[in-house]
């Protein structure tokens, strides 16, 4: 079963982690559809029937993204608010295009586990963070699945930090 991972970073030619998935989910094109919306769309008018679309096409959907402001960027925000629309995605007539396809986020943090925790300089954890995501594939009877979130960026950009990330991201892609 291939897998769609919508990569939403605003500033992808900055990025250590989020580029360097990518650059390993290319190399596995018969696996992974690497669909990036900033790049196809740097304007951010979406063309919400040809998302519609490759979404229906597809069973397991990965959505990578950088936390930002305690959230996503804002294009993956603008794209769930233009894309999973009513009679599509959810209403008694829609048919729940979205409805029993695995979603799940792949995310990456500068800051440590510990930082998002109930006694964490945050105070909340990353699935209570991520709770709307949850919320809004539920609604529309996604099969949504706990996240992937790779952190602790800000205090070790390394290289090698970075390379260990791969395999298991990976490896949770393919486990979904």
């Amino acid at each position: 079963m291939r897998t769609l991972v919508i990569v939403t970073h605003p500033k992808m030619e900055e990025s250590l982690i989020n580029k360097r998935w990518v650059e390993e989910l290319k190399k596995f094109p018969e696996k992974y559809t690497v669909h990036q919306l900033y790049e196809n769309y740097p304007d951010e008018n979406i063309d919400v029937k040809k998302e519609q679309e490759l979404i229906e096409a597809y069973d397991k959907i990965i959505f990578q993204f950088p936390f930002y402001w305690f959230s996503s960027p804002p294009l993956l925000k603008k794209w769930l608010d233009e894309v999973l629309l009513h009679g599509w995605a959810y209403g008694s007539k829609s048919g729940f295009k979205v409805g029993g396809k695995k979603i799940a986020l792949a995310i990456s943090t500068g800051i440590d586990n510990e930082g998002f925790s109930a006694s964490g300089k945050y105070k909340y954890t990353m699935k209570e963070l991520t709770r709307p995501f949850e919320l809004s594939f539920e609604y529309v009877k996604a099969d949504y699945q706990d996240a992937f979130v790779y952190y602790g960026l800000e205090h070790d950009p390394s290289l090698e930090w970075i390379e260990k990330s791969v395999p298991q991201y990976l490896d949770f892609i393919d486990n979904l």
